[in-house]
């Protein structure tokens, strides 16, 4: 697809009529209905859509303003390389989807907008889920970190950073009480072969020492940012916290967080060796994904299945209700539209198949202030 009025080298030709045309002058109307909004962000808004190929197989399409993404077209670029690399379309060896990462199955384009159709996430953010349940253990939080590091390992294995994973770009695949996660937002990942990174990107409160610090950085950020989604995860609240970014940036470049009392007292020892070795200021002693998916708490049988809801979730709603983040579509309109189509088309809902994706670009703040060493 020529993104942005480029010529694509590898677009494929067809006749039609007897005339010549290439794929890029497919509309994406000729391939699906365009229904509900979903949500909105900066650049975009995400719809549902239906295929027209096989009815009731759902999207979300997410659609981007060229007038209004003016100069950013090389960031757009990018997300959709990355994307392209974890979305399998059977006939690559390149293209290997994983079942953690969102994919993105069609691109299209017009003279004013840039579409995406990607897989229909229904299961809603990380964070609700878990104040939802009434039930919440150690070995809950360990097996969905489980699930991230080996979405992480993956696409590190295939040379790409995320630079920025955190709990609003995890989203559950379904309602059901047992789906699985997905990694979602590729705004600002790179491919670690196209240039030395430096820049200072991501999400105030997960971004690691070293971007702060401006140095060089590389795969090691996105195991930062894991080990402050695991310290959320098991105590509710941040483990760096100040309304003043100054404040808080010192605090993250000293690696300067605590296991509090009482919050950490039930937790086990081997919880918080593991957050230890991701959030360690030492870049040459932070552990990989793979080292991290070796660990006890991950691979073993030392995560507790002491049930930590209430404490949790109480701590949830305190420290994240202040500013509560902007969703760029909500798990239960996707739904409800669903199943409002499904009821007019006097359809059972089995036959519904929604499939993944969440676009957003939002923080979120609250918490405490928070130190610990790596060995």
């Amino acid at each position: 697809m020529p993104l942005f009025g480029k010529k694509s080298d590898s677009a494929k030709k067809s006749k039609k009529d007897g005339k010549e045309t290439s794929a890029s002058d497919k509309r994406i109307e000729d391939r699906y209905y365009l229904k509900d909004l979903l949500g909105t962000g900066a650049f975009s808004e995400v719809r549902l859509a239906e295929s027209k190929d096989k009815p009731y197989k759902h999207f979300a399409v997410k659609i981007i303003d060229k007038k209004i993404l003016k100069g950013k077209e090389d960031s757009l670029e990018n997300e959709i390389k990355v994307l392209q690399k974890f979305s399998g379309d059977g006939s690559s060896d390149q293209r290997i989807a994983h079942p953690n990462i969102v994919q993105l199955y069609e691109t299209y384009e017009d003279k004013a907008k840039v579409y995406l159709v990607m897989e229909l996430v229904t299961g809603g953010e990380l964070f609700d889920r878990i104040v939802e349940k009434g039930s919440y253990t150690e070995k809950d939080a360990s097996g969905l970190i489980r699930q991230v590091l080996e979405a992480v390992d993956y696409m590190h294995e295939q040379g790409v950073v995320h630079r920025d994973l955190k709990p609003e770009n995890l989203l559950f695949y379904s309602p059901d009480e047992d789906s699985k996660i997905m990694i979602n937002d590729f705004g600002l990942s790179k491919f670690e072969d196209s240039g030395v990174m430096a820049t200072a990107c991501g999400t105030p409160g997960y971004v690691a020492p070293e971007v702060l610090a401006q140095k060089p950085y590389g795969k090691a950020v996105d195991v930062w940012s894991i080990g402050v989604i695991s310290y959320i995860l098991l105590c509710g609240y941040p483990p760096f916290y100040d309304e003043n970014d100054a404040n808080l940036f010192a605090q993250i470049l000293k690696g300067d967080y605590e296991f509090d009392s009482p919050y950490w007292d039930e937790i086990s020892d081997s919880a918080k060796d593991f957050i230890q070795h991701l959030m360690c200021v030492d870049v040459e002693k932070r552990y990989t994904c793979k080292l991290a998916l070796g660990h006890p708490w991950i691979s073993g049988n030392e995560a507790s299945s002491r049930n930590i809801h209430g404490t949790v979730s109480e701590q949830l709603k305190k420290s994240f209700a202040k500013s509560r983040w902007r969703q760029a579509y909500h798990a239960t309109t996707v739904i409800r539209q669903l199943q409002k189509m499904t009821l007019s088309s006097g359809k059972s809902s089995t036959s519904l198949t929604p499939s993944g994706v969440k676009i957003s670009a939002v923080e979120r703040d609250g918490g405490s202030t928070t130190a610990a060493t790596c060995d």
